[in-house]
């Protein structure tokens, strides 16, 4: 499994979208419908984790960051 890999295949189809507003935030989208909202140094460090990933990254990074996506005893940061 590598670091873009979800496991299950489920970010094969990219699911996520996310854009900046005005004023900094992010707002974090799954199949068209609003997931999360980031805003200050969460926004910014979101932002900056992106910048340098690949698709299926940034698609790794959205579901990650939601934390609406993670089932069992992960832990959320």
């Amino acid at each position: 499994m590598g670091a873009d890999d979800d496991g299950r295949g489920g970010l094969a189809d990219p699911p996520f979208s996310y854009r900046t507003g005005k004023d900094g935030e992010v707002f974090i989208s799954w199949r068209g419908r609003r997931a999360a909202v980031l805003g200050g140094r969460r926004a910014a460090s979101f932002l900056a984790r992106v910048a340098g990933l690949d698709a299926a990254g940034q698609q790794l990074a959205m579901a990650k960051v939601t934390g609406n996506f993670k089932r069992g005893n992960e832990r959320s940061r």
